[in-house]
Formats: structure tokens, sequence, C-alpha cells
């Protein structure tokens, strides 16, 4: 069996990037860990400021969250720490944080990311 290569990413020593979005009216904040370009699937750690909360939108690819700190408020309930939380391609969406606290969670798409307002 051939060996493979790892990606090991010390996520510590990555800067959060700023993202700001209209839609929110405040800024997000992500960490690129790993794009795989053949398949355009995608894994960052993103962190939603409290009282952030992504409008009602839809994605043409799957995701996922693992929630690591806070609690995630989503349009079917709230998940807090260990919580994974899939969102189907195509659904209808919530998702941000709470009033009171940031929310940092990993995220996982299936293929490339892109967000269509309602």
């Amino acid at each position: 069996m051939p060996h493979a290569n790892l990606t090991a990413i010390d996520s510590n020593a990555l800067p959060w990037e700023e993202r700001p979005n209209e839609k929110i009216g405040r800024s997000l904040f992500r960490k690129n860990l790993i794009v795989d370009e053949d398949t355009g699937m995608e894994v960052r750690l993103v962190r939603y400021p409290a009282g952030a909360v992504n409008p009602l939108h839809t994605h043409p690819c799957a995701h996922g969250m693992y929630v690591l700190e806070g609690t995630l408020v989503t349009h079917d309930g709230e998940y807090g720490p260990g919580h994974f939380v899939w969102f189907p391609e195509g659904s209808l969406m919530v998702h941000g944080a709470t009033s009171d606290q940031d929310v940092t969670v990993l995220f996982i798409t299936n293929k490339p990311f892109e967000i269509h307002y309602q």
C-alpha cells in the first residue's frame, strides 16, 4: 500500500480572516484549512460574533457545522459544543450566533461553496 502524505495545519497559528457581510451588516471571521481542488470540498473554522445571524439563504452544496464554542442558532433550534449540524444541499436555512456570545464552528462543505440570499 503506498504511503499517503498527510496535511497537518496548526489552526492556532493562522490569523482570523475578516469577511464583511452586507446581509448581516457586520463581519464574520474564518480560517481556511483546506480545499480539495478536484471536488471543491472545503474545511474551515468560522466564527460568528455574538448576535450575527446569516438570514434566510440556500447553498448549492451541502455543509456541516461542528460546534466548538458557543451556541449555533439555526432555523430549527440551537446547538452547543459537540453538536454536528448537517445542512442539506439547496435547503432554506438560517444560522449564526446567540445574542450573548460568539459561536465558533468547524465548517465543512461537500463541493464548491456559494450563498444565495432569499
